[in-house]
């Protein structure tokens, strides 16, 4: 949650172009932090992609490193989800419905702080 709040904000958008040069640094800073981290997006089609986030360029679109997709195979099979190994890949802003990030209790607690200050 906090990561999909992070990613949509470090998107250049046309009002941010006014926005001072030190606003739009601490937005890069929060997805610098992301970098190598853990990730699990979700797409409009229902798949799931998990793999290290990589990048994020200016239209929002992410690149996971070492990504496995998983998607829903037939209700009656014995395993719900099917897997396969990808490698890098690119996801479309316009595709992404959902973005989490692997983090720790602690560090979870500090963004839950950080926002109840917003």
């Amino acid at each position: 949650m906090e990561a999909q709040s992070q990613l949509e904000t470090s998107s250049t958008k046309p009002e941010e172009l006014d926005m001072p040069k030190a606003d739009r640094s601490s937005h890069v800073d929060g997805v610098k932090k992301l970098l190598f981290r853990r990730m699990l997006v979700g797409v409009n089609d229902g798949r799931f992609f998990m793999g290290n986030f990589y990048c994020l360029d200016k239209q929002g679109n992410i690149i996971l490193q070492d990504a496995v997709e998983y998607r829903s195979m037939r209700r009656n099979s014995p395993t719900p989800l099917e897997q396969r190994c990808l490698g890098l890949i690119l996801i479309p802003s316009s595709c992404r419905t959902s973005c989490h990030v692997d983090s720790s209790i602690e560090e979870q607690l500090a963004l839950l702080s950080l926002q109840g200050q917003k």
